[in-house]
């Protein structure tokens, strides 16, 4: 069975505030044709395919396109919801979707069961592991603890049991959005890590032939049989060595699994161009990246004058300005911004009180009290995005 394993679509998503509809129309153009022109038979959508629990009307009118184009192709498509999707939004209306060939898993409670295709080898049962809050879905999966790892372990033990009442030989491919060990993050991804740690062991995946894996916006391989698809298009300049793809993945009769990177479009390469004014002005070096969108940090002395439109003038796409002066005096704000840069709201918050404390941490009832604080805010701010305000 040859699958598409794609995921973190963000529909509605800008970058740096230029509106990217356009490149994922064009995306999902070159998704529909790769299904066509390489015999696919199951598209896989690991989840993310919104970029916010309300989307604007021109996303989702691009995502009722895309379905109505794969539903009629005949390709069976399996999507999850991610940590940025309104999972009771996107589930709307699923069992009359399904009819067309579109399986929409949006319920932590369906974990066990699956959508089963089938080709010349017999049946391929792929399950969907929408995102799953472990506060929100501890008691629902009777997972023993409100952690990432224990609601995924319960969610996995449900796929494994409907696995093994199935005949002998069923082969098995799980979708699942999460924080996966020995992943590489970016700066685009929404933190999870509220709840206890994020990242989960592969190991959570062991006895099923295939893991279809989204969150995290790099496509990279855990092992061969755990894999991140990566986001289509860059969503920060922190993705700008990212090569963007698809896995064509390939499920042969007695479990192999062989993966091919499909490349997307890129509507426009990224840059990150550092130096002084004058030099990145003048360096012929820099020709290849006129065309770019580029982010440009600064190391002049003393703050040149006018330099975001002396730098358009010859780079029109520049979209970020940084200042870190050579040989200033440290900057107290600047360094704590940079102190924070791709650290958990947990680690900041146990940070803060072992500074408070004159390097004493918080002990275990306290870190207790502060995930219990940070849980709260974090599902009030969920459900915020629900209710749409």
């Amino acid at each position: 069975m040859r699958m598409l394993h794609t995921s973190d679509w963000h529909l509605g998503r800008s970058f740096h505030r230029v509106n990217l509809l356009d490149a994922q129309r064009a995306f999902l153009d070159h998704l529909v044709r790769t299904a066509r022109d390489r015999s696919v038979d199951a598209v896989l959508v690991a989840g993310d395919v919104y970029d916010r629990a309300v989307p604007p009307l021109a996303a989702v009118e691009l995502f009722d396109e895309a379905l109505h184009r794969l539903a009629a192709l005949g390709v069976p498509t399996v999507m999850i919801s991610g940590n940025h999707d309104s999972a009771r939004r996107l589930g709307v209306g699923a069992g009359l979707i399904e009819r067309a060939g579109i399986h929409l898993r949006t319920d932590p409670a369906a974990c066990g069961t699956p959508v089963v295709l089938a080709d010349g080898h017999g049946d391929v049962a792929l399950y969907g592991l929408p995102y799953l809050e472990p506060a929100l879905v501890k008691d629902a999966l009777g997972a023993p603890a409100a952690g990432h790892a224990a609601v995924l372990s319960a969610a996995m033990d449900k796929v494994r049991a409907d696995l093994a009442a199935r005949p002998a030989g069923t082969r098995s491919v799980v979708l699942a959005h999460a924080f996966v060990t020995g992943g590489a993050a970016s700066d685009s991804e929404r933190d999870i890590t509220v709840g206890g740690v994020a990242a989960v062991p592969p190991e959570i995946f062991d006895g099923v032939d295939y893991a279809a894996l989204g969150h995290l916006h790099g496509c990279q391989t855990i092992n061969e049989r755990v894999r991140y698809s990566g986001s289509p298009l860059a969503y920060s300049f922190s993705e700008a060595a990212h090569r963007k793809t698809m896995w064509l993945v390939d499920l042969d009769g007695d479990g192999t699994v062989t993966a091919e990177r499909v490349d997307c479009p890129v509507p426009r390469p990224l840059a990150r161009l550092r130096g002084r004014l004058e030099e990145i002005l003048e360096d012929p070096a820099l020709d290849r990246h006129e065309d770019s969108w580029a982010e440009v940090t600064l190391t002049d002395p003393v703050r040149p004058q006018d330099p975001m439109a002396r730098l358009a003038r010859r780079f029109p796409h520049v979209l970020s300005l940084v200042f870190e002066p050579d040989g200033a005096p440290e900057d107290a704000l600047a360094s704590y911004a940079q102190r924070l840069r791709g650290r958990s709201d947990r680690q900041i918050t146990e940070d803060f009180v072992a500074h408070v404390r004159g390097g004493h941490g918080p002990d275990e009832r306290e870190r207790a009290v502060l995930t219990e604080a940070l849980d709260a805010v974090r599902l009030d701010r969920a459900g915020r995005e629900e209710a749409g305000r």
